[in-house]
């Protein structure tokens, strides 16, 4: 099957062509955001971490800020550096420049202040959008698409109608050779041995029941036992009981590819299929670490309604009711309800996620992308220096 997207100098294909302005360090926002805001049509984030980090926590910064950036739906990017933080913005760039796309490092100290960084900046800004302008979509294979599959808000009808249809989706991708990601580890603890059934092979699972463990242990150190405190209390009020009952419907988003890989967060995924990695339950962080492992469009159930986007993957949100769907139509793509309702099968929802999973990839814009949402947050492991 073919899809019409944006193809890189590196293979990759991506269904937006955006220009990112990226900070490097949690004291480069403001000068970024003010070259964002001089150039329409740039986006731009901020995040509060690029410095005083321990080692593995600035090695995760510096793999998620450049996987971010090299992300195919990225078609240029701007990177705004301070100059004597940990992760090192001449690096940053270094990394991105490997995929081939357009990059432009500025270091304030280097440059000279925020008025003269933002202006050579915008300038070079300039030049990139027109030459982003100028790119057109080529047909390209729907192999080429990684799916990130995420979900939050759960209710008592998750589990049982949008994350279900969801799976069917990603099976279809699977089996046009496309990639699907399950993450939000906390949320599959309690399901652990149906997933470490489906791995291709005894060292996949090892690592399933691996991170599981990890994720719980990181909880026990601080004096908590994750499976008295989640699911959360708007889980609760929407019917879910306990984290065991969550997962087992949390799994169903991966529907029932065997599991190729498990990855770490921000990783890029090295094989097609259904892969894991290893996230947070935090829905921002969890789609910041698949984006950042190169996904270029995401799949979003939830129950109690979230209106979370990306800023440079599109997000699709799936309803688990129609009563949430109808009130908050603004926000919700697609209204999985219905299989609750009696009106259409899982295998018809599945594939209605499908075909709009198509659409979006050819161009048409989610209800996040229409209100112009875009949460970023990077996954912290240790503490701060």
């Amino acid at each position: 099957m073919k899809i019409m997207g944006y193809l890189r100098p590196n293979g990759a294909v991506g269904i937006r062509n955006h220009l990112l302005v990226l900070p490097s360090v949690v004291c480069a926002n403001d000068v970024a955001r003010k070259i964002a805001e001089q150039l329409a049509g740039a986006v731009w984030v901020d995040h509060q971490h690029g410095c005083a980090e321990l080692a593995p926590d600035a090695e995760q910064t510096h793999r998620t800020l450049a996987g971010f950036a090299s992300n195919p739906n990225v078609g240029a990017c701007i990177i705004v550096g301070l100059g004597c933080e940990v992760v090192n913005a001449h690096g940053l760039a270094e990394a991105v420049a490997k995929t081939g796309k357009p990059v432009e490092c500025f270091v304030i100290q280097e440059v000279g202040g925020t008025v003269n960084t933002v202006a050579a900046a915008v300038k070079a800004g300039s030049r990139m959008l027109e030459m982003l302008s100028k790119q057109e979509r080529e047909e390209c294979d729907l192999s080429s698409i990684i799916l990130a599959l995420e979900c939050g808000g759960s209710d008592a009808c998750s589990g049982i109608a949008a994350n279900p249809a969801v799976g069917a989706a990603s099976d279809m991708l699977v089996e046009q050779g496309g990639t699907s990601i399950l993450s939000e580890t906390q949320e599959l603890i309690g399901a652990e041995h149906l997933l470490a059934k489906r791995a291709v092979s005894p060292e996949v699972a090892e690592r399933i029941w691996y991170i599981c463990k990890r994720a719980e242990d990181g909880a026990l150190k601080m004096g908590v036992d994750i499976r008295y405190t989640n699911p959360a209390p708007g889980n609760i009020e929407g019917g879910i009981t306990t984290l065991e009952e969550k997962s087992l419907g949390c799994i169903h988003k991966a529907g029932h590819a065997p599991i190729q890989e498990v990855l770490e967060y921000a990783e890029a995924p090295k094989k097609k299929g259904l892969v894991i990695m290893d996230t947070p339950g935090h829905d921002v962080e969890s789609i910041t670490g698949m984006v950042a492992g190169g996904a270029q469009i995401v799949v979003f159930t939830t129950g109690r309604g979230t209106p979370v986007g990306c800023p440079i993957a599109p997000v699709i949100k799936v309803a688990s009711n129609t009563t949430m769907y109808e009130r908050m139509k603004d926000n919700m793509d697609i209204n999985a309800g219905e299989i609750v309702d009696g009106k259409k099968s899982i295998r018809d929802v599945g594939k209605e996620i499908f075909d709009e999973i198509i659409a979006v990839c050819n161009g048409k814009k989610t209800k996040a992308e229409v209100l112009g949402f875009g949460s970023f947050a990077i996954n912290r492991i240790g503490p701060t220096q």
